[in-house]
């Protein structure tokens, strides 16, 4: 099954289970500065979004603007930045766990909303 099958299909199941599907336009992903715009564009975070690694970390956490509930962030494109940039990749790849963790059934954040996070190329 193509990352792009398997997006589709994870947001069908993440819809089934009434949860919000967020699907990142994997073109743009090629590059840290892509990548962040492209999580802000899927997730429409707010306008003072800062554009760096510390600012998604909070607004992943945070998902205050976004309805109540899980929320199922996709990225098909995460293989085409892994090879371009690993480091940025991995540094991504780090703020995505973390969040996740922190929005989870036992995080910190955990609360009225659950972040997860799926990535079908990887």
């Amino acid at each position: 099954m193509s990352a792009d099958e398997q997006a589709k299909a994870a947001a069908e199941q993440a819809f089934a289970r009434g949860a919000y599907p967020h699907l990142v336009n994997s073109r743009p992903t090629v590059d840290k500065a892509g990548t962040l715009s492209a999580f802000a564009e899927a997730l429409s975070f707010p306008d003072y979004f800062g554009h760096n690694l510390d600012a998604l970390y909070d607004c992943l956490t945070d998902l205050s603007w976004l309805p109540p509930g899980e929320h199922v962030l996709i990225w098909p494109g995460s293989d085409a930045l892994r090879k371009a940039e690993p480091k940025t990749y991995l540094a991504i790849r780090s703020v995505l766990s973390d969040a996740q963790r922190a929005l989870g059934p036992n995080g910190r954040s955990a609360g009225s909303w659950r972040l997860t996070v799926v990535l079908p190329d990887a």
